[in-house]
């Protein structure tokens, strides 16, 4: 994972040098131009990051999230694969699985919440259980799972608090590493159950 450097403004040369930050409408209109056509961007608090290629394991295991996932939640939901959901005025984290309510004729723009997102983590373990969990703890997102493939175990995060003393303001007061052997529910369908070995590759 990296930052991916953008040209900004030209500046005056007495003026101090300053990061430039995007707001989630500039970063669209950058993505909807073809500029990340090579990569995979997210914007977190105002910054694009390009996050690694997906391997075979990573995308093995969207695809089997998405299969389990779409087995409970049929009508009333849907649940979009790698797509935006807006997170405020200057995130967008692209999660790799996000439950939505409604259909998909209900978002002619993106979706700005979601019942359960599932983020598959290899080489971005850190940022799925640090920055990514603090973005969706302040957003209010309940449910939120990382599938870990590098320990094989689902990490599910719940009870989203208010933490004044992170950069986002939001954390997750109860997170629980599952292993292959065992299984949850999502809060949205909690009669549902999910085998966690359904999830790993």
């Amino acid at each position: 994972m990296s930052v991916l450097t953008i040209s900004a403004p030209k500046r005056s040369v007495a003026a101090a040098p300053t990061p430039k930050r995007y707001s989630v409408a500039e970063f669209h209109q950058m993505w909807e131009s073809g500029l990340f056509d090579d990569c995979k961007p997210m914007l977190i608090n105002g910054e694009v990051f390009e996050m690694a290629t997906p391997g075979p394991a990573h995308n093995m295991a969207t695809s089997l999230a998405d299969y389990a996932l779409k087995s409970i939640f049929a009508a009333g939901f849907v649940v979009r694969v790698q797509m935006p959901l807006v997170l405020g005025q200057r995130s967008d984290p692209v999660p790799d699985i996000a439950l939505v309510v409604g259909s998909p004729r209900d978002y002619p723009t993106h979706p700005t919440t979601a019942e359960l997102v599932v983020e598959v983590a290899d080489t971005s373990l850190y940022m799925d259980t640090g920055a990514k969990a603090q973005l969706y703890a302040a957003a209010g997102i309940l449910d939120y799972w990382v599938i870990d493939l590098n320990n094989r175990l689902l990490i599910v995060h719940r009870d989203p608090r208010p933490h004044p003393t992170n950069p986002f303001g939001g954390a997750y007061a109860t997170v629980h590493s599952l292993s292959r052997e065992q299984s949850v529910s999502p809060l949205a369908a909690p009669q549902a159950s999910v085998s966690v070995a359904d999830l790993i590759p």
